[in-house]
């Protein structure tokens, strides 16, 4: 069905991370993703989903090294998670005292601003929106147990699909990183959205293992500037209007991307080719 492209991780939760030429996937997910995250003293998680108060880890990046994580805050040098000059550049940038951390009380939250577009958010989750004290409309939920990701543990995205994406609207900035995938598969001449036919099938990127399981409900994230990548409001707006599809029992949501689980650990490559199995 095509071949692997770019491969990402991202070692603190939205932070810009690293491309890669190999990586290995474990149970877990791809070696070294979302390991840590930000969080504040009300145990909020850091995630750029709310922007008002998180768009400004945009502007770090981060990256494994030597075993453990380092961060590049804007215009400063490398700085080691558990360093406490990084908790201190960090907590100056946010404007208000946060910690890299590499776990999180069961109770710590996830915060998300409300789209006001169709299909940003489940009906029944925007009926919980509250303003908080930023102004912003809010929804506030959990990151998955014992982890930071949102639900699944690898994301992946397609060419075919940002293809239609830059076809429809070629005045927007589709690059594929605005969606932080894990994998992006070159799927040739795929018609857009293939990756829809893959939910509940088992796909084989290079020796690891996948099940494929839902379209990815997309959020503001994608609109935002990450790096030189320029702030594109359209973004979802587009993505709302093209590719609204079923997710569980909540609704036609605006999606771009799948998320997987593993089944079989391995190592993936750039050039590896995907299998689709039933």
């Amino acid at each position: 069905m095509g071949t692997v492209t770019e491969i990402h991780r991202y070692p603190v939760k939205s932070m810009l991370g690293e491309a890669l030429p190999s990586v290995m996937v474990t149970h877990a997910g791809v070696s070294g993703d979302r390991t840590h995250a930000v969080l504040d003293r009300s145990g909020a998680i850091g995630s750029a989903k709310h922007p008002r108060k998180w768009d400004k880890l945009l502007s770090c990046r981060s990256r494994v090294a030597d075993g453990g994580v380092e961060v590049e805050l804007p215009g400063r040098a490398l700085l080691t998670a558990g360093d406490p000059e990084l908790d201190t550049g960090l907590s100056d940038l946010l404007g208000r005292p946060v910690t890299v951390s590499a776990s999180a009380s069961a109770d710590s939250a996830l915060e998300r601003a409300v789209p006001e577009y169709e299909g940003g958010v489940p009906d029944i989750v925007r009926a919980t929106a509250s303003v908080d004290g930023t102004g912003e409309k809010i929804t506030v939920g959990r990151v998955s147990p014992g982890t930071f990701f949102d639900f699944g543990r690898v994301h992946l995205v397609t060419t075919s699909s940002l293809a239609r994406l830059r076809a429809v609207c070629p005045s927007g900035d589709f690059d594929a990183r605005r969606f932080r995938p894990n994998l992006v598969v070159d799927t040739g001449e795929e018609p857009a959205f293939v990756e829809d036919g893959w939910q509940d099938r088992r796909l084989r990127v290079g020796e690891a293992l996948f099940r494929v399981l839902v379209p990815t409900p997309r959020c503001v994230v994608p609109t935002l500037s990450h790096d030189e990548l320029k702030a594109d409001p359209d973004i979802m707006r587009v993505i709302a209007r093209e590719h609204r599809v079923p997710v569980f029992d909540l609704g036609r949501l605006a999606c771009f991307g799948m998320y997987l689980d593993v089944l079989e650990p391995g190592p993936v490559r750039l050039g590896d080719s995907i299998t689709v199995q039933d």
